[in-house]
């Protein structure tokens, strides 16, 4: 069984990227995989920013992107690029932490003007950590997303689109290789 790990870099506690990716993450377990989520604003602030891998909570984030077979990204879009909190874990990985793996970038954000904020700042990223299939990245407006009664509803605009995503990155999961663990196949 495939695994996925979750990366919301947003810093809000209210965060809609989050509510999408905990939606993932739920879209992802009821096709037999498992998900995780890890939400970046609940790392440490002085371990974080100050690029201390051997704190116990970093390094366990940083193990479970090594364990995962796939990784989905989920950022709020900020002045025209992804966030700074995921720049900042994403700095902490090896070189080619997201070798063999494939990668969903997705990010919200107010307006569509920002969308290729996915493909000129984060893809490139994504790219120089090795993955080996960064899939069709998803822009979500902030508009799409509701949350009501702490049930989240996405627009049927956004709906249909974003579970065609989802199920384009299921497909390249299957062309991974269970976890790698010390450049390994397991």
């Amino acid at each position: 069984m495939s695994s996925v790990l979750i990366i919301s870099g947003s810093p809000s506690r209210t965060s809609k990227t989050e509510r999408i990716g905990e939606h993932i993450a739920q879209r992802i377990a009821a096709s037999g995989r498992s998900a995780d989520h890890l939400r970046v604003r609940t790392l440490p602030a002085d371990a974080l920013l100050g690029a201390d891998t051997r704190a116990p909570a970093i390094a366990e984030a940083i193990g479970k992107v090594a364990e995962a077979d796939g990784v989905v990204l989920a950022t709020p879009t900020y002045k025209a690029a992804y966030s700074g909190l995921l720049k900042a874990f994403l700095d902490l990985l090896p070189q080619f932490g997201f070798a063999g793996k494939a990668v969903l970038p997705l990010a919200t954000g107010g307006t569509v003007a920002h969308v290729l904020a996915i493909d000129y700042a984060l893809r490139p990223v994504v790219h120089s950590l090795g993955a080996r299939h960064a899939v069709q990245s998803f822009f979500l407006l902030d508009k799409h997303i509701s949350v009501f009664d702490d049930q989240l509803s996405v627009h049927p605009d956004s709906a249909e689109p974003l579970a065609d995503v989802i199920e384009q990155f299921t497909k390249a999961l299957d062309g991974v290789p269970h976890s790698t663990v010390l450049g390994r196949t397991a």
